[in-house]
């Protein structure tokens, strides 16, 4: 039969799956909450635990955080540096993942599937080039893994009309990109964080359901009719239909006349006595625990007191979205068989955005490494012209500079040259050498004159 392009020959695999049923798999028949859960008949229901507040919350805030993360083809170019590409065999898969989802929601059923059962199954469809042109998410409880006697490995895929296919089929390990985290007994098969907080949400649950009983019943605790002597069977059975007639439900509050020596005493423990909000904070605590968010992100306890929002989603991010970023990053570059110099890349700025006063002042530091234009694209604001040169100041020297500078040999100073004083007197043979060459020049101008006649006196 062909599905997505490829063939699948159900005889072909089934022969290759030669080994006993009991080894094509790893599912264990029983898993326990905890040693003994299975004698005592204590249950953890998936369905029950997923709608405790605590694992509801932590799985689409970890599913809604990463998905809001715009993915990017990245290429490394031969400097070394990794910048956004477009090509058309991986960019339009990774825009649209399929035709009923977006991204968004693509990624959201990722995470969740992951969160919720630690597999997650994408089945790729291929087109007549065998380039991948649409990614399906599986359901966890209809995929199993199967391993060959020569060691290669299929998966087990039921009918998923959603995601074309009519019939069950099973494809070589090639077709599927298979996710998986908490790989205890098997590493192909992962293992969700409920495994762990299982229990703690079913005892969050049953308190919550006390609760819910205490006050319908308008927050009249339980108790018991005490009789001063024997009391027969039949007039025991009577008392009790005739108090829960009159006393509980809609008429629950009312005044109850006892006789006969007849008193009512509580048997259920107050609120304050069992610790409930102290029990039920701590089995919330628990879950977040288990999948390493802090409880302040999920509204448990108090938020960290210094203001900084950058440092708190940097240590959100560490501690537990981080592991589940690269592993998706990871899996699309081996399932779309990008290669060394091509991979996907999550944008990380929506996830780690600094409050506007650090992130001006980690840009005003970012001078002599960032362009002005690669400033403002962190603003979002468009490039001006001549912003394309990174700026620094005058003082500085660069590397090569003072090496050389300090590679000099080090001399003795030259004392410098004393100045010539200024003669604050002038001698007197000077002074009388200076007048005489005054009185020369001069003589010298009148000269002519004396030598002309002198004028004769009238009579």
């Amino acid at each position: 039969m062909k599905i997505f392009g490829m063939s699948i020959s159900w005889k072909r695999a089934e022969k290759a799956m030669s080994q006993p049923d009991e080894n094509r798999g790893w599912w264990p028949i029983i898993r326990e909450s905890f040693a003994g859960a299975f004698q005592r008949n204590v249950e953890v229901k998936m369905e029950s635990v997923l709608s405790f507040h605590a694992v509801f919350a932590c799985q689409t805030l970890i599913a809604s955080d990463i998905a809001k993360l715009r993915i990017m083809l990245v290429e490394q170019g031969r400097d070394g540096i990794w910048t956004e590409v477009k090509r058309s065999a991986y960019s339009p898969v990774l825009r649209k993942p399929n035709i009923y989802q977006n991204r968004i929601q693509f990624y959201e059923s990722w995470v969740l599937s992951k969160l919720q059962q630690g597999n997650t199954y994408a089945l790729k469809q291929r087109d007549g080039r065998g380039v991948v042109v649409a990614m399906h998410i599986l359901d966890p409880q209809r995929v199993k893994p199967l391993i060959a006697d020569n060691g290669d490995v299929f998966y087990e895929l039921n009918t998923d009309a959603l995601a074309g296919l009519p019939e069950r089929v099973v494809v070589p390990a090639r077709e599927i990109i298979h996710d998986r985290f908490n790989c205890m007994f098997h590493p192909l098969v992962g293992l969700s964080p409920i495994f762990a907080n299982g229990l703690a949400a079913t005892q969050g649950l049953n308190i919550q359901n006390n609760s819910a009983l205490f006050f319908q019943n308008g927050s009249m605790p339980g108790g018991v009719l005490l009789a001063p002597g024997r009391v027969e069977p039949e007039t025991a059975a009577r008392l009790k239909e005739h108090w829960e007639t009159n006393f509980t439900g809609k008429n629950r509050g009312k005044i109850a006349v006892l006789g006969d020596g007849l008193k009512y005493e509580v048997m259920t423990s107050k609120a304050t006595d069992s610790q409930l909000v102290e029990q039920l904070k701590w089995s919330a605590e628990v879950v977040c625990s288990t999948y390493h968010v802090p409880p302040y992100k999920i509204g448990i306890g108090a938020q960290p007191t210094y203001n900084n929002v950058q440092a708190l989603n940097t240590e959100y991010y560490s501690q537990c979205l981080q592991v589940h970023i690269e592993s998706i990053e990871l899996c699309l570059d081996e399932g779309l068989g990008t290669g060394e110099t091509l991979g996907t890349e999550f944008d990380l700025d929506n996830l780690l955005r600094m409050d506007s006063g650090t992130q001006m002042d980690v840009l005003e530091k970012s001078k002599g490494k960032m362009t002005p234009n690669e400033q403002r694209k962190r603003l979002n604001l468009a490039p001006v012209e001549g912003g394309n040169t990174v700026y620094m100041q005058e003082q500085d020297h660069s590397l090569e500079w003072l090496a050389r500078r300090d590679a000099q040999p080090i001399e003795a100073p030259v004392p410098p040259a004393p100045e010539p004083e200024l003669e604050s007197e002038v001698s007197g043979d000077a002074l009388s050498q200076a007048a005489k060459s005054i009185l020369e020049a001069e003589f010298k101008e009148i000269s002519p004159l004396l030598a002309l006649p002198k004028p004769k006196r009238a009579a």
